[in-house]
């Protein structure tokens, strides 16, 4: 799996039914909850509720609460024990031994054990699920009691942390849930809520897990309401309907931010937008004419136009809050044409027409595509954009039918879950062929390299290496912008984009 997938579900273009439901009908799960209901509004509907199947990213606001992980990023996106409290390795770093709590249960009341930690764990591998790749320096996973899994390993993987608990499509399944084939609708985990009521079309419930391992949850019952129209979703908030969502219109951040009615919450995500190249076309495996498009880029007008000024600008693909953050400014905020057509007399390229790929499902995409057709136009270029739905635009990457694309990567917390799958000759999500023999070094390096000093150096050589050759054009990184109620407390938007309400609490 690549890691834009969860990306997919940032579009307002998700089914409104589910195996088993029909809009409108509602799947009571019983359970009952006291106190006020806290309501929360995303912007689509789950495709699913299977953590190891579904790819959108609607159904991981959801299952953010309902399922827990081996371990778990903080907020500082540092791994951190969850239903493994402590981990060792071997000396040759071949063998990871993880100690689990002995004190969760499931939601339905069943035993946690280690069984379930290997059961899901050899789901994603031998069904070759989404997530399959993360596991692909693994060797065997087992239980040698209840409370202790050991994972073998085929090679030194230092970021097997993050591999494992980075974000919820990882989390530890009941077998039960899915071979009664409920896991889609009705799933069943160990976090601090269980999902009580799925109203397809409309809603889910769920309510708080009174024998959760981290404590009951403060808030006793969550309704997630799917809106996706931003002005639809800030007049529920203002009326008192909903007091939480993520669908915010980003021109009003400013304004909102002076509204005392209303707590703002922006932070730099982890995320990154790019362009690519099809270099397998010419003249774009030319690496001057490459870098001639980037010198002729607005960035900056680009970051006004699609976030209203929220996202932080960036050249790399690693925001600057990072531990991983390489500095890297190359490249003009503005457009340098003047550089731009140098490049270009070098490379005796003239002009012509250029395919840009976009997506009528992230007009973002759209927006940029249409400033970059007016950079472009001095230096001779005529942009044709296109604007295919999603699921055509990854058939038409896929097989390589254009010159230039835009797109975005999500949950990025260690390098090795993006540079090598889209830099590496042999990336899966190479879809620009981008091939350098000494960047695929630096990234099969850092694959093992366990002194984190080193690790981050070979990183930081690649990325460097990666934005000279303009193998992605790297634009901004965007703000994960979100609009509370000020009586909810505790609770802070994170650069991960992980919604948890665990600790959050609601005022009197």
């Amino acid at each position: 799996m690549n890691r834009r997938i969860p990306l997919l579900a940032t579009a307002a273009a998700v089914a409104l039914a589910l195996a088993g439901c029909t809009t409108g009908t509602g799947v009571d799960l019983g359970g009952s909850s006291s106190g006020a209901t806290f309501v929360a509004a995303i912007g689509g509907e789950p495709d699913q509720l299977d953590p190891h199947k579904t790819s959108s990213y609607f159904s991981f606001e959801v299952l953010e609460n309902v399922f827990d992980t081996l371990v778990q990023p903080d907020d500082q996106l540092q791994m951190e024990p969850a239903l493994a409290t402590s981990w060792e390795t071997s000396d040759d770093q071949l063998t990871w031994t993880f100690h689990l709590r002995d004190d969760v249960t499931f939601q339905d009341g069943s035993a946690f054990t280690a069984a379930d930690v290997v059961y899901s764990y050899e789901r994603i591998i031998d069904e070759n699920l989404s997530n399959a790749w993360k596991f692909s320096s693994v060797a065997s996973v087992t239980a040698s009691d209840d409370t202790t899994v050991v994972i073998t390993l085929t090679q030194p993987t230092p970021n097997l942390l993050s591999n494992l608990g980075g974000f919820k499509g990882m989390a530890i399944v009941q077998k039960k849930n899915v071979e009664d084939g409920d896991i889609a609708t009705a799933p069943i985990g160990t976090g601090p809520y269980q999902l009580t009521e799925y109203v397809a079309g409309d809603h889910i419930t769920l309510t708080a897990n009174p024998d959760y391992w981290g404590g009951a949850p403060k808030i006793e019952t969550i309704e997630y309401k799917f809106i996706s129209e931003p002005a639809t979703a800030l007049a529920a908030l203002k009326s008192g309907e909903i007091q939480w969502t993520d669908v915010v219109p980003p021109q009003q951040v400013d304004s909102l931010e002076d509204d005392s009615s209303i707590s703002v919450g922006v932070t730099p995500s982890s995320d990154y937008w790019y362009l690519a190249l099809n270099e397998a076309k010419a003249p774009w495996n030319d690496v001057k004419v490459r870098q001639a498009i980037a010198y002729a880029i607005d960035r900056t007008a680009i970051i006004q136009a699609v976030s209203y000024g929220t996202a932080q600008a960036n050249q790399l693909a690693i925001p600057e809050a990072s531990a991983w953050y390489t500095e890297y400014d190359t490249y003009p905020q503005t457009a340098d044409l003047d550089t731009a057509k140098q490049l270009l007399a070098e490379a005796g390229y003239t002009g012509g027409t250029l395919d840009m790929l976009a997506t009528s499902d992230y007009p973002e995409t759209v927006t940029a595509a249409q400033i970059i057709a007016s950079n472009l136009e001095p230096l001779g270029i005529t942009v044709n954009i296109r604007q295919p739905d999603f699921s055509t635009w990854l058939d038409e990457q896929n097989s390589g039918n254009f010159d230039m694309l835009m797109m975005g990567w999500l949950g990025n917390i260690d390098p090795d879950d993006f540079y090598y799958a889209q830099h590496h000759t042999d990336g899966s999500s190479n879809a620009q062929k981008y091939s350098n023999a000494e960047v695929d070094a630096f990234l099969d390096a850092g694959r093992v390299e366990t002194d984190q000093d080193k690790r981050k150096d070979d990183y930081a050589q690649a990325a460097k290496i990666i934005a000279d050759e303009a193998s992605y054009i790297y634009l901004y990184n965007p703000a994960v912008i979100q609009i509370w109620s000020p009586k909810l407390e505790g609770y802070e938007a994170r650069a991960d984009r992980a919604i948890r309400f665990k600790d959050a609490s609601l005022a009197k």
